[in-house]
């Protein structure tokens, strides 16, 4: 099993840049978060990096996770790049390092990156590594080429219109862990009336249901916000509790809803 885990909740950062990802940052540490996740096609490491410089909290407090873009996974590219995103966070290595996507097209094989990460591991560059994207088949090469216990994470989109359960259930199989992104569905949840009611009967918000179930099933999730009201909000998701019943009220919402698919990217879905 895993010697060591992911934190449960953390901040993500996709699609916020420049000074929106340096406030949000910086509003996160301030309120209590201390696991933020990017990548580098983000395009934000940098600002990341000078938030994280500015905050003041000290580096080892942090759990920083950033991810290899599709472009950097041959085994040349794979850990000059990790090292170009370790110099932009200002830090001389990550807590965790993820494949963001599998290679297009098969280009670069499973095992060859897999082996590169797991070098960049070793060189310590990184602290964990772990797959995100990945289906059941790909998880299964990526485990041959370096072992379950060595796959930290996968991070999958996974919320109560796409509940992801054949890849959650095998990763679970092999005692990999499985973080959620996009557990709001870009806010489409937030107006579900299921979830609406179970957010009432609690004095919740709709965010933090979301989120409790996604936590209650044993997933870690990164949600992201502008907002500091909604960053603390988000994190008080931790303390609520849904009911058995409410649970399965969220378990019927699955209807296969995926919302990132990107064409020439995405493998073919579980």
């Amino acid at each position: 099993m895993h010697s060591s885990t992911i934190p449960a909740f953390g901040l993500g950062t996709f699609r916020l840049k420049d000074q929106v990802v340096i406030d949000s940052v910086r509003n996160a540490l301030d309120l209590g978060y201390r696991a933020i996740d990017t990548a580098q096609i983000y395009g934000n490491e940098a600002e990341v990096g000078q938030a994280i410089a500015e905050s003041g909290v000290p580096r080892s407090a942090l759990f920083l996770t950033t991810k290899v873009w599709t472009e950097n996974l041959a085994a040349d590219k794979l850990i000059p790049s990790l090292k170009d995103s370790l110099t932009k966070l200002r830090t001389e290595q990550v807590d965790l390092a993820l494949i963001h996507w599998p290679s297009p097209s098969g280009a670069v094989p499973v095992a060859e990156f897999m082996g590169a990460l797991a070098e960049a591991k070793a060189q310590g560059l990184a602290r964990q590594i772990g797959v995100s994207n990945f289906n059941v088949a790909l998880m299964q090469e990526a485990i041959a080429a370096v072992g379950a216990s060595t796959i930290a994470t996968n991070q999958v989109e996974l919320h109560p219109y796409l509940q992801n359960r054949s890849v959650a259930d095998f990763a679970r199989s092999q005692g990999i862990p499985i973080t959620s992104y996009m557990t709001l569905a870009y806010g489409k949840v937030l107006n579900d009336p299921v979830v609406e009611a179970i957010a009432r009967a609690h004095g919740a918000t709709t965010a933090q249901v979301a989120l409790a179930w996604t936590l209650q099933l044993g997933y870690a999730v990164i949600p992201s916000s502008t907002r500091r009201e909604n960053l603390a909000s988000n994190l008080k998701a931790q303390q609520l509790r849904l009911s058995d019943a409410e649970m399965a009220q969220i378990a019927e919402l699955d209807r296969g809803g995926r919302l990132v698919d990107p064409e020439g990217l995405a493998p073919s879905w579980d």
